[in-house]
């Protein structure tokens, strides 16, 4: 059995991680979930969220905005909309995030306004984990 499960993050503009890891913690549309190696295949869109890497004794934070996440026994993708590192978010980022999803919600037809409201939400509980 292998130790280590390959990871890649990438976003539109870059591939933001890429790294054999030990374990990565994604923010699922449904929970969040830790991939280790030889996980079942899975696949789930993300909410927005952290995304933590364990590798070694070294921990990685990653901040998504959403997107998707796939599994396999050997390798986890996950397709952000948006990532960058957690060093790189504060308070005003999230504030101009929970602003877009909160006129996002507004404009939200009737089907759409319970994932619209998740998303205000998901914004807003991630404040409580950033200083800034």
């Amino acid at each position: 059995m292998a130790d280590t499960i390959s990871f890649d993050l990438v976003s539109p503009e870059r591939l933001v991680a890429s790294v054999d890891a030990d374990s990565a913690r994604i923010p699922g549309v449904e929970g969040e979930f830790t991939a280790l190696p030889q996980h079942a295949p899975f696949l789930t869109t993300l909410r927005p969220g952290l995304v933590i890497v364990q590798e070694g004794g070294k921990t990685h934070e990653f901040f998504v905005t959403g997107g998707f996440a796939e599994v396999s026994p050997h390798a986890v993708s996950v397709l952000a909309e948006e990532a960058m590192e957690r060093s790189r978010v504060d308070r005003a980022f999230l504030d101009a995030k929970i602003e877009e999803a909160e006129a996002a919600l507004a404009a939200a037809s009737y089907e759409g306004k319970i994932a619209a409201a998740q998303r205000v939400a998901d914004y807003r509980q991630l404040l409580g984990q950033f200083s800034g």
